[in-house]
């Protein structure tokens, strides 16, 4: 494997690449490949022995052109500003790629949660939303779940909020627990948009999805949602992995199977006498019709890509492709669809969460998977579009100059502040 390419430089390529095919200024460009502001903050916390510990901790607010800064917060030992940087701009021309209001943040702390006990993560998770209070609320900055981070955290972070501010705001946080004012469909909503896009993808392509052959690198919730409404369509989920490593079976695995055996055991290895064992480039190396990578950033990098085989790549993480990755594919016509379109489900249905929220009016889970189908299938369609009518080299460009369009439109309506 090449040196692991930094996040932050990975978005500003991306921008700048399709920024080629806009007439926009060099300020402009700078403009859209640098964050407004971001915070960082250590969080000294007492242990359940009673000694401190500190947690480096980080919020990027990114561009608020279009709107709230919106993004997950993830628990990682390799969580760094610039991670935290690139998250937050990939946030901004996601939700620009998709036509929902809002900008793009994203926050971190650099830990490995399994190492800490329920009552530690909780005094981390209140600290660092001590840290946020004065930058969050439902019309500034609106965190989310994330990479090791679901449901409870999104609840601490709203009581820590709510109970300093003295208020009722269930909308400075999405991705809570229903009981807590979430959103049906929330928890499936980032892997229901993997399959749309990958469905659409092989309707583009007069391509059958049924059948098609399917490995998913990363199955966690994302990756395991996505395979189990693939092999609703009639998919066959041949190759799966996670932190453990990965199985293959070229008959194909029972999702639902899977799934429980990942929620008992932890890890998808040892699924099924069946399966054989591969590490996780093995996985990304199969011949397989559509490769899902839905782990970390940059799985996939210069030196992978040449080894990979997939005729079609659909991202359900953020980032997993680096540049030079990416060219290499495209030169080898393989078809990839990036995450700001992909898994774009996740903060569309937190964008539902945000709205009912505010209108104390709650959807039913068909309304929202009907609103989220219709968004990401317009979201496809003005992919396709621009593609050809811009004639890029791939998908990701087309993508980006849809977002970014959107929101050099956004600042040019609102005009500069003096």
């Amino acid at each position: 494997m090449s040196a692991e390419a930094n996040p932050f430089e990975s978005l500003q390529e991306q921008i700048g690449e399709a920024a080629e095919f806009l007439d926009i200024s060099e300020d402009e460009l700078t403009w859209l490949q640098y964050p407004e502001r971001t915070l960082e903050a250590n969080l000294s916390v007492e242990m359940d022995d009673g000694s401190l510990e500190r947690f480096p901790a980080y919020r990027s607010q990114f561009n608020g052109t279009r709107g709230p800064y919106k993004g997950g917060i993830r628990y990682h030992p390799g969580v760094t500003r610039d991670e935290v940087k690139a998250l937050a701009g990939w946030m901004v021309y996601k939700c620009a790629s998709v036509g929902i209001p809002y900008g793009g943040g994203k926050g971190g702390i650099k830990l490995d949660p399994s190492q800490y006990s329920t009552d530690e993560l909780e005094r981390i998770t209140r600290s660092f939303a001590k840290e946020l209070r004065p930058i969050i609320g439902e019309d500034k900055d609106i965190p989310a779940p994330d990479v090791n981070t679901g449901q409870r955290e999104m609840n601490w972070i709203r009581d820590t909020y709510e109970t300093l501010e003295n208020t009722t705001e269930p909308g400075v946080v999405t991705g809570k627990a229903i009981e807590s004012g979430g959103s049906e469909g929330r928890v499936e909503a980032t892997g229901r948009s993997v399959m749309l896009t990958a469905r659409e993808a092989f309707d583009h392509f007069d391509r059958d999805i049924a059948g098609a052959t399917v490995a998913v690198q990363g199955f966690g919730n994302a990756g395991s949602v996505a395979a189990r409404l693939l092999d609703d369509l009639g998919a066959n989920i041949v190759a799966a992995s996670d932190s453990s490593g990965g199985i293959y079976n070229e008959s194909g695995f029972d999702t639902d199977a899977l799934s429980s055996h990942k929620r008992t055991t932890g890890r998808v290895a040892d699924f099924a006498e069946s399966s054989d064992e591969l590490t996780n480039e093995e996985l990304l190396k199969l011949d397989v019709d559509l490769l899902i990578p839905a782990a970390l950033e940059n799985a996939i990098d210069a030196d992978l890509a040449p080894e990979i085989q997939a005729d079609i790549i659909v991202e359900a993480a953020n980032g997993p492709l680096t540049p030079a990755a990416d060219r290499q594919l495209s030169e080898r016509d393989v078809a990839v669809f990036p995450d700001i379109i992909a898994n774009a489900g996740g903060v569309v249905v937190s964008y539902f969460e945000w709205v009912q929220n505010r209108q104390r009016f709650f959807w039913s889970e068909s309304k929202v998977n009907d609103e989220l189908e219709r968004i990401i299938v317009d979201a496809f369609e003005d992919l396709l579009e621009t593609y050809e009518t811009y004639d890029v080299s791939n998908y990701r460009t087309a993508m980006y100059i849809v977002a970014i369009e959107r929101v050099l439109q956004a600042k040019e309506e609102r005009g500069i502040w003096p």
